[in-house]
């Protein structure tokens, strides 16, 4: 019995899934839909999809597993949408910034006997200083030696978190478990704080006096420094991934500042010694997080002795397990 898995959102996670599951179908069909119909047509012709939908109740009908990659203010009122539409038995998986909150949406819009599972993709480290966005972005080895971090509730069928963690090693991926609150802290720290940074480095020289001259001094410093907001996230999102999780980005942004201001200390009191430590302990801990992050040996570290990815069928039948279980 073929199994339907639909994407919604064919950007680069969406479409790179999408690819990734490319070799199965005779066994799956993939089911895209994107707002914009470009973007659709696109991944129909690089065959991360079997076929579109340009109506979301379309794309959705009938689905197994619904996969949400959208932007994190997004999410809200997909989930709205769709929630009267799945079938029972169905799974939603989802990749947005914002797990806690993200889990309270499922929890609000999801009928009984649909599952929701939520997922943090971590990429091959091959294509990390990757600029391309969106949809040519997408590889089919995007998670190969990844890492995929798992995010369930407590009372989650776990006939579906055994999927997602199959599924995730089924794309190349290594699975990570970790409850809400504990990712949108890690999250904070990562993905939100990075791109805060970029802006307000960029917030403080673009348009500021002497940035007419400046401008034209900015070097490869610069440029990687404010390469954060190149990603895919509209600053729209990224503002709602950060409201979204308020607590967690408040702290790290003032971990940041508390930094800076003993940086800035340092300056006044003309201790170089202090100001060259702190330097070299930044230095040193990049140096040790680039090369673990190369090596991405993800699957010995999280399953020693383990390797070996599931069948296909295996994972499905997981699937075609809670459909069972699930049916009055």
């Amino acid at each position: 019995m073929a199994i339907q898995i639909t994407i919604i959102g064919l950007g680069q996670i969406g479409a790179s899934v999408g690819l990734a599951l490319g070799d199965q179908k005779n066994i799956i069909t993939r089911v895209g839909h994107d707002k914009e119909p470009e973007v659709s047509r696109r991944a129909k012709q690089i065959d991360a999809v079997d076929r579109t939908e340009y109506n979301l109740f379309s794309a959705v009908a009938g689905a197994d597993l619904v996969l949400l990659t959208l932007p994190t203010d997004q999410i809200k009122e997909t989930l709205k949408l769709i929630g009267p539409e799945l079938r029972e038995g169905a799974v939603v998986m989802d990749t947005a910034l914002a797990k806690e909150t993200v889990g309270e949406w499922a929890s609000q819009y999801l009928p009984a006997e649909r599952h929701y599972i939520g997922l943090i993709p971590i990429i091959n480290s091959a294509y990390l200083h990757e600029l391309d966005t969106g949809i040519e972005a997408a590889h089919v080895d995007l998670f190969q030696k990844g890492l995929m971090a798992i995010v369930s509730q407590p009372d989650t069928n776990p006939e579906a978190i055994k999927l997602a963690a199959d599924l995730t090693r089924l794309i190349g991926s290594t699975p990570l478990f970790a409850d809400a609150a504990e990712m949108d802290g890690i999250i904070a720290s990562t993905h939100l704080l990075p791109q805060i940074l970029a802006a307000a480095l960029l917030n403080v020289t673009v348009d500021q006096p002497g940035w007419y001259e400046g401008r034209k001094l900015a070097g490869r410093a610069y440029a990687e420094a404010t390469s954060a907001m190149l990603q895919p996230t509209s600053p729209e999102s990224l503002a709602s991934s950060a409201i979204y999780n308020p607590e967690n980005t408040i702290r790290v942004i003032n971990g940041l500042i508390a930094v800076l201001h003993n940086m800035r200390d340092d300056l006044q009191n003309q201790d170089i010694q202090s100001l060259t430590e702190r330097l070299e302990r930044a230095q040193t801990g990049r140096e040790i997080w680039w090369n673990q992050r190369q090596a991405d040996d993800w699957v010995n570290e999280e399953f020693p002795g383990t390797g070996e990815l599931p069948k296909a069928g295996d994972v499905f039948g997981n699937l075609l397990g809670i459909r069972r279980k699930t049916k009055k």
